[in-house]
C-alpha cells in the first residue's frame, strides 16, 4: 500500500512536486487521476474513480458545484473527502488510511519529504535551513495564486491588461528572488543541495509555461508574453538552475518531456 495517495486533474506539474521529492526519498507514492474534463465523471474519494453512468444518477446526493478550474461543473464528492480536504479541490493527498487529508501542492510535498527524511535531506539538515525553505515555499505561493489567475483567464479567454500586469508583476518579484538566491553561481536555493525548495520552484515555473500554448488570446489583446524570447536573458542563473533541473534523474521524467512539448509551442 502506498505511503500517500494523491487524487488530482492530469498532467500537473503541482502533483510532480510530490513525485519527484518521492524519487528522492524513496517513499511510494500512488497517483490517480484524470484530464480535468474527465474528473466531472469521477467519484471524488480516497477510493476516486471514474463513474458509470448509473452510478451517477445513484449518486446525485453527492452531486456539488465546482469552483476555480471546474468552475459550475456538477462532481460527486463524498462526504468522507469533504471531512478529510475541507475546502474540496485538488490535488488532494491521503494518507494511507484514507482517512487524514493533505491539501496544497507544498504541503502534500513536504508530507512526502517528512516521510522520506531519513533516505534524503530534502527538508533541510538542521531547523535554520528548514525554515529558509519554507521561506522560498511561501513565496512561491503568492506567485502561485497570481499565476492560476492569469492561466486560468488565458484558457478561458477571459485574460484582460490587468490580469496581465498583475502576472507579469508577480513573475517579475519571484524571477528576482529566485535569481539573486542563486547569485553568484550556487546550484541549490538553499544548503549545498537540492531541497523541495528546488523541486517547487521547478514544478511552478513548468506550469506558468502554459503561457506558451496561449499566444493568440494574447495577440487578440494586443498583449507580449510574459516569458519572452529574451527572458532568460534577465535572469540567466535562474532559467540556468531550471534547465540543469529538468535533466536530473528524478526530475525528468515528469518534467522534462512537460517542458519539451510547451518550449516547442514557444519555438512555433
Amino acid at each position: 500500500m502506498a505511503a500517500l495517495r494523491i487524487f488530482s486533474y492530469l498532467p500537473n506539474p503541482r502533483v510532480w512536486k510530490a513525485t519527484i521529492a518521492a524519487r528522492f526519498c524513496g517513499v511510494d507514492v500512488e497517483v490517480r487521476g484524470a484530464s480535468g474534463k474527465e474528473l466531472r465523471d469521477w467519484l471524488w474519494d480516497y477510493d476516486a474513480r471514474p463513474l458509470a453512468e448509473q452510478e451517477r444518477a445513484e449518486l446525485a446526493s453527492l452531486a456539488r458545484t465546482g469552483r476555480v478550474g471546474l468552475t459550475g461543473a456538477q462532481l460527486f464528492k463524498t462526504d468522507a473527502f469533504m471531512a478529510a480536504q475541507p475546502f474540496g479541490n485538488v490535488p488532494a493527498a491521503f494518507g494511507a488510511d484514507g482517512k487524514v487529508g493533505i491539501f496544497e501542492s507544498n504541503s502534500i510535498m513536504r508530507a512526502v519529504a517528512r516521510l522520506g527524511e531519513t533516505t534524503f535531506p530534502l527538508y533541510g539538515r538542521d531547523a535554520f535551513e528548514a525554515s529558509r525553505i519554507d521561506s522560498f515555499l511561501d513565496v512561491s505561493l503568492v506567485f502561485a495564486r497570481d499565476s492560476q489567475i492569469y492561466l486560468l483567464a488565458l484558457s478561458g479567454g477571459t485574460v484582460d491588461a490587468a490580469i496581465h500586469a498583475r502576472a507579469r508583476d508577480a513573475f517579475a518579484i519571484y524571477a528576482s528572488g529566485i535569481e539573486q538566491a542563486l547569485s553568484p553561481a550556487r546550484d541549490a536555493l538553499v544548503g549545498n543541495g537540492i531541497s523541495i525548495a528546488d523541486i517547487c520552484f521547478a514544478a511552478e515555473l513548468a506550469l506558468f509555461m502554459n503561457e506558451h500554448a496561449r499566444t493568440d488570446q494574447l495577440r487578440k489583446q494586443g498583449l507580449e508574453k510574459i516569458l519572452h524570447a529574451g527572458v532568460s536573458d534577465q535572469y540567466p542563473l535562474m532559467f540556468a538552475h531550471f534547465a540543469r533541473l529538468i535533466e536530473h534523474a528524478y526530475f525528468a521524467p515528469d518534467l522534462k518531456p512537460y517542458v519539451a512539448k510547451l518550449s516547442s509551442k514557444a519555438a512555433a
